[in-house]
């Protein structure tokens, strides 16, 4: 039984991590310790990495993670989400954060933005609180952590991005509402927005504009399911939006232009969600008068609930061969090699960055 395990430190931005050994915690009330096997470098992180996010420092980076179970609290219910037995050595998945239901902010349909919420890879390290991040070989879930267990041969470097990307990508589809026979525009072709052109196209949209400045991620939408893309450095979309007005907008980009040029494409009765602005930047400028006459919807999602995780799960496993997910991790390091993997996703902006972790790390 393993009693010591590593994880690597994030200080300030732009500052190489620092390697941490020490002992494991004993586990609390309905605690799991899991064992991690592989991390993906959401792009958060990178973020937080740069300077552009703040997050309460030292801390432990990554949330994208999968891993197995080393030990079980004796007061853990001992079942995952879905009622099966959680037993040592299941490969499973986790909500990116624990939120409990006892708390007086709690809301079903919004877990992830109840008060007392804990968030793995966004918390502060302490004396008595750790390895609770991406960036190491254990971490402690906590109790009203929701888990799904995985077949234990599943691609792990697509799993590790189930509890973030993928999910947050079912709370957007939730949110756009009905989609067959639907043309959807879906700015940022990142790991959301590929997700998210996957699922409308299993889902019955009829047309799938994708739209980005990156020409190779253009192309990768077509692969995902996209029946047109538009460059924005490139051509004027307008003709297009003219001859396919859109019925839903979901932007994965962050980019105020984007939202702008997104709203102003819907058509009546039509749908905007907004999910990749997550760091502070310019306000963006829309039209009430055209949000009146077509009686527009537009809603911001953050995170996600757990009918999307079970989605997002659902939706991996029965999908994960027929659409291209494994090319989008374009490479892996070991744990040790942490600082060169935050290089490379900087340097190289791939879709993903993996890091897996040896079982002797």
């Amino acid at each position: 039984m393993e009693t010591t395990g590593t994880y690597y430190v994030f200080d300030r931005a732009n500052t190489p991590l620092r390697k941490q050994i020490t002992t494991l915690p004993s586990l609390a009330d309905s605690e799991i310790l899991v064992r991690i096997s592989y991390a993906a470098l959401c792009g958060s992180d990178l973020h937080t990495y740069c300077g552009l996010r703040q997050e309460p420092c030292p801390t432990i980076l990554g949330h994208e993670i999968v891993g197995t179970i080393a030990t079980i609290s004796p007061t853990h219910p001992g079942k995952d989400a879905r009622g099966v037995p959680l037993k040592v050595g299941d490969l499973i998945t986790w909500t990116v954060f624990s939120s409990d239901p006892n708390s007086k902010e709690y809301q079903t349909e919004t877990p992830q933005k109840n008060s007392n919420i804990y968030k793995y890879g966004h918390r502060q390290i302490t004396e008595t609180d750790n390895f609770h991040g991406g960036l190491a070989t254990h971490i402690i879930l906590r109790k009203y952590t929701y888990i799904r267990i995985l077949p234990s041969d599943f691609p792990q470097a697509i799993a590790a991005t189930i509890n973030c990307a993928i999910a947050t990508s079912a709370g957007a589809i939730r949110l756009a509402g009905s989609l067959s026979g639907k043309t959807v525009h879906v700015a940022g072709i990142g790991l959301l927005g590929l997700t998210t052109i996957a699922m409308c196209k299993e889902l019955g949209a009829d047309v799938i504009i994708a739209s980005d400045i990156d020409e190779n991620r253009l192309t990768l939408a077509k692969e995902f399911g996209a029946t047109h893309t538009v460059n924005n450095k490139l051509s004027d979309p307008s003709p297009l939006f003219s001859e396919h007005p859109v019925d839903r907008f979901i932007d994965m980009s962050g980019s105020p232009q984007a939202m702008e040029n997104g709203v102003d494409s819907l058509t009546l009765y039509g749908r905007a969600v907004f999910v990749g602005a997550v760091f502070k930047q310019p306000k963006i400028g829309i039209s009430a008068e055209q949000v009146i006459r077509k009686m527009l919807t537009i809603q911001g999602l953050h995170n996600y609930n757990y009918a999307d995780f079970d989605f997002a799960v659902d939706f991996i496993l029965a999908h994960v061969k027929k659409y291209p997910f494994a090319s989008l991790i374009e490479q892996d390091f070991p744990l040790d090699e942490a600082n060169e993997a935050f290089h490379f996703a900087l340097q190289k902006k791939p879709i993903r960055t993996g890091i897996y972790i040896p079982k002797a790390q």
